[in-house]
């Protein structure tokens, strides 16, 4: 799991949000991911995990962000996606979803148009790394509070 993925993840869960995982790998990938990085009963903390071949089409297709938002009953502008790739940012942007990215060795080159912020890694207290791309951060790793600003920033303008 990359820097800073476990802490935002236990923010979130600590302030209540829901979440889920929308991702074109295996299910089998998604648990054997989760557990053995952040235990067995982290499966519990999503609460729609939708992964493999569940929807007719792969991202870039918006296919797998439309089935986990009717499964929540949220629309796009009640949710913030993460993802790393031309293929990620292309689906979400399909599915109208504020999405930050997090660029990495395979995709730092790959146009991310319509992301609300690009950022090298999420990062930690401990290890303030982050390359803000574009957008803007407050501190030197992503916090909670960053991404509730930067989903206001491009829900409400």
């Amino acid at each position: 799991m990359r820097h800073g993925v476990e802490r935002l993840l236990r923010e979130a869960r600590d302030a209540g949000l829901r979440l889920a995982i929308a991702t074109t790998t295996t299910p089998e990938n998604v648990t054997a991911l989760l557990t053995h990085t952040l235990g067995a009963e982290s499966i519990q903390w999503f609460e729609v995990i939708a992964a493999g071949d569940i929807v007719p089409a792969k991202k870039p297709a918006p296919d797998i962000y439309t089935y986990t938002l009717e499964k929540m009953q949220l629309q796009p502008h009640q949710c913030m996606a993460f993802e790393d790739s031309f293929n990620g940012i292309s689906a979400t942007n399909a599915a109208a979803i504020p999405t930050l990215i997090t660029i990495n060795g395979y995709t730092a080159e790959d146009d991310f148009s319509g992301a609300v912020a690009v950022i090298s890694e999420l990062g930690e207290p401990h290890l303030p790394a982050i390359e803000v791309i574009n957008g803007t951060m407050r501190c030197p790793f992503v916090s909670l509070a960053d991404c509730v600003a930067l989903h206001r920033q491009a829900t409400q303008g």
